[in-house]
């Protein structure tokens, strides 16, 4: 009996004994948690840490820069500061190449004040956080595709200022890092044989990409596969418009001695999909 009731009262100590750690423990945390947030936030006034963000920004500590214009909208979320704060923020992180955090953070602006004077910059702030991620011509072309969607937005909805005519020219270069993705799959189908595949990519340059730098070889490749395929008078066709177009490019030159082997010449064909392309556009 005696042995029973020691035994219960070693259970119920235990219990509390644990209760009692446990306890000790949440304590601990808490007052854990207590002092870093103590640490962390600093109140201020509004003025005081929009004008060492600037300070910041000024001596080229973008990273901090950007932290202190975040701690703007965290501290007075509903001051007139707080606006400018966010576009801020999202420069700042333009300039760290942090584009991701750029975006999130332009995007976030225009949501919540999408009639602010700043809005267009914000837009542009986007497609241009896009562009610069945009990589060689080897790599998957996802982001090139998205800066080329953000610039156009830019110049449809923003016409006429300085971020639009900025974003045209952006987007003439995206377009042709597309045209030029296009023409090295192309090459290395023609390279392999595979003459259907690579017309593909070609014709796609043509169709797609007119104002692009990559047109005059996507021509001749053209002339190449078709040649390779025998289809003849589509070949002479692209050669014609190779030579209509770019009649002192290398690229014609040698169109038109792939066509001499074979005693063929540059002919015009208007049935032909290569001279309807360019008539709409030219």
């Amino acid at each position: 009996m005696v042995a029973h009731k020691i035994r219960n009262l070693n259970k119920i100590f235990c219990g509390r004994s644990l209760l009692g750690l446990l306890a000790l423990t949440i304590f601990f945390l808490a007052t854990s948690c207590s002092t870093k947030d103590n640490t962390d936030y600093v109140e201020r006034s509004v003025e005081q840490i929009y004008n060492a963000a600037m300070d910041l920004m000024y001596s080229g500590d973008y990273e901090l820069a950007a932290e202190q214009f975040d701690e703007v909208e965290r501290q007075h979320p509903y001051s007139t500061w707080a606006t400018k704060a966010q576009i801020m923020s999202a420069y700042n992180h333009y300039q760290t190449s942090s584009y991701d955090e750029a975006i999130i953070a332009a995007e976030r602006f225009i949501e919540l004040h999408p009639g602010n004077k700043d809005a267009g910059y914000a837009h542009y702030l986007i497609a241009v956080s896009y562009y610069e991620q945009i990589s060689d011509v080897g790599r998957d072309q996802r982001i090139t595709q998205l800066a080329l969607i953000s610039l156009d937005e830019v110049v449809r909805r923003f016409p006429g200022t300085s971020y639009a005519r900025d974003a045209k020219l952006k987007t003439d270069l995206a377009r042709d890092h597309l045209a030029g993705k296009e023409m090295s799959i192309g090459r290395y189908y023609l390279k392999q044989g595979h003459f259907v595949a690579a017309l593909n990519r070609f014709r796609n340059v043509v169709e797609r990409y007119q104002t692009t730098s990559h047109v005059p070889e996507a021509l001749h490749r053209l002339v190449e596969s078709y040649l390779s395929l025998g289809v003849s008078n589509e070949a002479q066709a692209a050669a014609a418009v190779l030579g209509y177009n770019y009649p002192g490019s290398k690229w014609y030159r040698d169109s038109y001695g792939l066509l001499a082997e074979k005693d063929l010449r540059p002919e015009k064909n208007d049935k032909s999909w290569i001279n309807k392309a360019f008539n709409a556009v030219f």
